[in-house]
């Protein structure tokens, strides 16, 4: 099991598969609700009939319980028709606990009705496992992983705008106008050939591109930047990996090659200062201050953000936002943590330009676990 390294006892209720606190505590995968308990630093999963036997086989706690047998030792100590809190707090009054910790995210129902049994409740803000953060080598390996497998499937789509002919204003793949839908259908088919499962992927063109989270629709344009953000779940590990590339099918105008040059030279200098020490909002900010000298500002131009108006970066790892923070928020980097380095630019006279690579902090440094080229134009 991970090193917790939690003096508090700590309540969880949830599915595993929605929950990646529950998971990393557990390892253990289940699509409905269950129950964890951390109590004096030992672990328990609460289980129902259909689970327990599976969760004793598979998960790392250190034991499991069956919710049937609990429920039968609830009845013995006089509660006729036992809830979920009752048979919890049997488990709490075998060890001689009143008082738990529980996520931000904790059910409402389910803290009211143990506040009715006398539990005392504290709420911890994320990160709830502050661990989380520190991956293992065996973390970096998974998350190397799924990048490999979003590396070979944009590359599987880079070499279909290759083989695709600008015709006008559209790209044409086998007669057919390209789409953001049929592009981001065909990443997703080569990602599940991977094991990997891509949801809200974004393949944003022109105008849909200067939205940072527009995921993009309609036919692809010639001659214009394409913003390409892959961010798929491993099936096989639960890692995420995040990579953005921009490319242009046909030839860039001068402006947009200069907007290009310019991100590639921020996310290069947030790269270079990348660090165990280094605190987050001065990359952040180093960034930010390139792209004022170089002339890009940031504001509202007609009701509209333009310029460099997200975060620099963001943890990932069993989530795909997690801590810590390269933004505004003043984060201090840790070695072992995994971010993304994603500066971006979007003017819609001139056109959006995201590039994104995860990096491993190091003390002094960063290994950089994104490996796939950046190519503004394609042939």
């Amino acid at each position: 099991m991970p090193n917790l390294l939690m003096s508090d006892d700590l309540l969880i209720i949830a599915s595993s598969e929605a929950d990646a606190n529950l998971y990393y505590a557990s390892r253990f995968l289940a699509p409905d609700p269950f129950i964890y308990l951390l109590i004096g630093g030992r672990s328990y999963l609460v289980m129902s009939d259909l689970e327990v036997d599976r969760a004793r086989a598979q998960s790392t706690v250190d034991e499991v319980l069956s919710y049937s047998d609990l429920r039968e030792q609830t009845v013995a100590r006089g509660v006729e028709k036992p809830k979920e809190a009752d048979v919890i707090q049997t488990v709490l009054l075998s060890h001689g606990v009143n008082r738990l910790t529980v996520p931000e995210n904790f059910p409402l129902a389910a803290a009211d009705a143990l506040r009715e049994r006398g539990v005392i409740l504290s709420v911890r803000e994320e990160p709830f496992f502050a661990a989380r953060g520190i991956k293992t080598d065996a973390e970096v390996a998974a998350i190397r992983e799924t990048q490999i497998a979003v590396e070979e499937a944009v590359d599987e789509v880079f070499q279909m705008l290759r083989e695709a002919t600008p015709r006008d204003e559209w790209i044409y793949h086998n007669g057919a106008p390209l789409t953001a839908e049929s592009v981001r259908r065909r990443l997703h088919l080569a990602l599940m050939a991977r094991d990997c499962v891509g949801q809200q992927t974004i393949v944003a063109c022109g105008i849909d591109a200067c939205d940072p989270h527009n995921i993009g629709s309609g036919p692809l344009l010639a001659n214009t930047p394409i913003i390409f953000d892959v961010f798929p779940r491993s099936s096989h590990n639960r890692y995420f990996a995040d990579m953005s590339r921009t490319v242009v099918k046909g030839r860039a105008s001068d402006a947009l090659r200069r907007l290009y040059d310019t991100v590639l030279e921020g996310q290069e200098l947030g790269i270079s200062q990348i660090r165990a020490g280094a605190s987050g909002k001065a990359i952040h900010d180093a960034i930010h201050a390139l792209f004022e000298a170089r002339g890009y500002k940031t504001g509202k131009v007609n009701g509209r953000m333009q310029g460099f108006f997200h975060g620099t970066g963001h943890g990932v790892g069993l989530d795909i936002h997690e801590s810590p923070r390269i933004s505004q928020s003043d984060w201090t980097l840790q070695a072992g943590e995994v971010v993304t380095v994603e500066p971006g630019l979007y003017y819609p006279d001139i056109g959006a330009v995201r590039i994104e690579d995860m990096v491993l902090v190091q003390e002094s440094g960063c290994r950089n676990l994104t490996t796939y080229p950046k190519i503004l134009e394609i042939a």
